[in-house]
């Protein structure tokens, strides 16, 4: 996996994101992870239909001002005042796009991601449960907006790779469907924009915005995805 991947929009990369591998280093250890589920998000600059639910929907500010940075760096945001979430920043320079990574399986380090996500929740955490959902991912990495947004995905603290012949199993059929908790139309048909391995038990469950269109379809599996060749799912398994 090279920098030049991330020169496509959101759209184009978010699904050949799945099943890579992501490290972030930190002096206490490391934390892997296996990417199963993503999100892509168009904002300024980028061509397609106007995408509501993208915090770059409208203009440049300072929370959103990574998502226009290089491609292949990292955009971190504090959602709902409770949790950090990792977004890949893609497309040229200047032009907003970007693909929130919402859940993975961790592969290496899991104490540590057991400590960090523990000491938050105070309970002892399921091995499925460590990464799923973009503020459990998050925490799991130890990735927070002060440390990380704006950081280059390919050189340390970050690591970002395909798994090589002694890592890779055998691949769950991609799906697609609506983005998770998207209001509107956003959150609808019209932007099938979530990806994710299906079956696999790390990949959060669906839930609809508000006021978005229900969607109901029968799952159909592909391997490669692209804009103009996309099939759909409403939820994942």
């Amino acid at each position: 996996m090279t920098r030049e991947l991330f020169l496509s929009p959101a759209l184009e990369v978010a699904p050949r994101l799945l099943e890579a591998l992501l490290t972030v280093a930190a002096p206490e250890g490391d934390v892997t992870i296996r990417i199963t589920e993503v999100e892509a998000y168009h904002g300024v600059g980028t061509d397609g239909p106007y995408d509501a639910g993208s915090h770059a929907k409208d203009r440049r500010t300072e929370r959103n001002a990574s998502m226009f940075g290089p491609p292949g760096h990292a955009y971190v945001y504090f959602s709902y005042g409770m949790h950090f979430a990792l977004n890949m920043v893609c497309s040229p320079e200047g032009a907003a796009s970007g693909v929130l990574i919402r859940a993975g399986e961790v592969v290496s380090g899991a104490g540590l991601a057991h400590e960090r996500r523990s000491a938050k929740r105070g309970a002892p955490i399921d091995a499925r449960m460590l990464a799923r959902g973009p503020g459990n991912l998050a925490a799991a990495l130890g990735v927070r907006r002060d440390t990380h947004d704006g950081r280059d995905l390919f050189a340390p603290p970050f690591a970002l790779r395909l798994p090589d012949e002694t890592e890779r199993r055998p691949r769950g059929d991609v799906m697609n469907g609506p983005r998770v908790g998207v209001a509107g139309e956003a959150g609808g048909p019209a932007f099938p924009w979530r990806f994710w391995i299906a079956g696999d038990p790390t990949v959060s469950a669906f839930r609809p915005g508000r006021g978005a269109q229900p969607f109901i379809a029968e799952r159909h599996p592909a391997s490669r995805l692209s804009p103009s060749s996309r099939r759909r799912d409403a939820s994942s398994p």
